[in-house]
């Protein structure tokens, strides 16, 4: 196998996704947002434009001049994982990937034109190789999604709100939007850690991986099943004030925090999406240009309007208690200013059963 082409079959039997499409797997919020993008006309002029702006070919410099790039001859058994990883979810071109001497462990996919995968010496000595080959699996769906264009932006911005910190306005501007794309990123996070697990394909080493993320190299004393119950404690203890601190915590971050990142992704593992990708039903990238804007905009509210009802969490619960409270209010407000359930005879009953057929309905929507 080359490097930019797909041609050898993984080391052990895993189902393979011929043709998948990102949206498969994207969170939402990253979808919806992606997909409007993708059909934004002249988008790809504007990246090119930037790309004379980023310091991209930097960045290329300095991972070739002061890293180790992977490859048969050098990390060869991360080399194989990334192959296998591009084979998996058919990502025809297999990115360049790198090792950092960095004692923290991390990775990232970034780039333009072209997709780098970077990976720290901290992360490589941390994982187990089915706990490294989920990280893989989570880059190269950044590569797949194209979520590296939206990284490299993001450093750019970061970089450039540090520099015009002493224009108020400029920077305030600058903040906003850096602000808006790690909102964007943390849900690609979230999209990616299921890229991970359709490449790895097995969850518990997914869960392994971010507790180890989480607590370090100390298996023997730790518990996935206590992991997890950290999430569940997170989401729903204290009370509004907690509510407050999380949002305030989490908006200076590129990644949710790991608790809730496991959690979000044994969610996804145990519900009926998943297991259709693993039976082979899943979007084609072939249809990605007929996807409909609107209804990706559509699927991304009613995830964020089912989060906000099923939370545990103190501030979103009362979110959803007022929102109801409003949702009835509305419903009489409307009854009293249309007449309907007032009057007497044939054509008032009429409306005052159309009006609890339409507020039936609104309850169950």
């Amino acid at each position: 196998m080359t490097e930019t082409g797909i041609g050898q079959a993984p080391a052990r039997d895993r189902r393979r996704f011929p043709g998948i499409s990102s949206r498969a797997y994207e969170h939402p919020a990253d979808r919806s947002a992606l997909v409007a993008l993708r059909k934004l006309t002249g988008f790809d002029t504007v990246l090119k434009a930037l790309s004379a702006l980023l310091p991209e070919r930097s960045l290329r410099l300095l991972f070739l001049s002061d890293s180790v790039r992977v490859s048969d001859a050098q990390f060869p058994h991360l080399y194989a994982m990334l192959r296998d990883a591009c084979y998996i979810l058919d990502l025809e071109k297999v990115p360049q990937m790198y090792v950092q001497q960095e004692p923290k462990p991390n990775a990232m996919c970034i780039g333009l034109d072209e997709p780098i995968i970077v990976v720290t010496t901290g992360l490589v000595e941390l994982l187990d190789e089915e706990e490294m080959r989920a990280v893989v699996g989570h880059e190269v769906g950044h590569a797949l999604s194209g979520h590296s264009v939206y990284r490299t932006i993001l450093l750019f911005l970061t970089n450039l709100a540090l520099k015009v910190a002493w224009i108020p306005l400029g920077n305030m501007a600058i903040m906003a939007l850096v602000t808006a794309l790690r909102e964007w990123f943390r849900k690609s996070e979230l999209s990616a850690d299921r890229a991970g697990l359709l490449v790895g394909q097995d969850v518990q080493a997914s869960m392994r991986g971010l507790m180890k993320i989480a607590g370090g190299n100390h298996l023997h004393e730790m518990n996935v099943d206590a992991f997890l119950a950290q999430a569940e404690e997170y989401e729903s203890s204290g009370d509004l004030r907690d509510s407050v601190l999380k949002i305030l915590n989490v908006l200076p971050r590129t990644h949710p925090f790991t608790t809730v990142r496991a959690a979000e992704l044994k969610k996804w593992s145990e519900n009926r999406d998943f297991q259709r990708i693993m039976d082979g039903h899943y979007p084609r990238r072939e249809d990605d240009k007929d996807t409909s804007v609107t209804d990706s905009f559509r699927q991304s509210a009613s995830h964020y309007a089912d989060s906000v009802r099923t939370s545990k969490d103190p501030l979103m619960k009362l979110v959803g208690d007022i929102a109801g409270g409003a949702g009835d209010l509305g419903g009489k407000l409307r009854d009293r200013f249309t007449g309907a359930g007032t009057g007497s005879g044939s054509g008032s009953g009429s409306g005052s059963a159309e009006g609890k057929d339409d507020r039936g309905a609104t309850g169950r929507g």
